[in-house]
């Protein structure tokens, strides 16, 4: 039987917190599968809170005053900031890969030139962005509206 090669885990606990060596592109990309399926979640419950229309006046009147309230605000709020997070980064993402935010493919001659002293920059930009639109939409629904 082979033997399994086992590495030790230098970094500990703080391995799991920052990742190591990760660049920010690499937590951009976790946080964006992360806010994917918080967004799917986010969907599927509300299919099934608003099926509860279909079955009753009643069923629905209860189901939506179980699901008021300041908690549920701050949840509505955080599935903002994750489609507001997902989707600029979805843009970012999907314009590097058109080649809009990058350029055309060069020929990879050492030494070779890093795509992200090109695509950082627009990572940043989505970041202010996202920040505020994070901003706005927090004003909106906790100072606008009154909550």
């Amino acid at each position: 039987m082979p033997e399994i090669k086992q590495y030790p885990n230098k970094l500990g606990l703080k391995g799991w917190v920052v990742g190591g060596k990760w660049g920010p592109e690499r937590y951009l990309y976790t946080l964006h599968r992360v806010t994917g399926l918080g967004i799917l979640l986010y969907f599927v419950m509300h299919i099934f809170v608003t099926a509860t229309r279909s079955i009753s006046q009643e069923l629905w009147e209860r189901t939506m005053a179980g699901v008021s309230g300041t908690f549920f605000l701050v949840g509505e709020y955080l599935v903002f900031v994750a489609f507001a997070f997902h989707a600029l980064n979805g843009l970012r993402l999907a314009l590097i890969e058109l080649g809009v935010l990058t350029g055309p493919a060069e020929e990879p001659i050492y030494p070779y030139k890093s795509s992200l002293n090109v695509q950082r920059p627009y990572m940043v930009v989505m970041m202010i962005l996202a920040a505020a639109v994070v901003l706005a939409g927090g004003y909106d629904f906790f100072i606008a509206t009154g909550h």
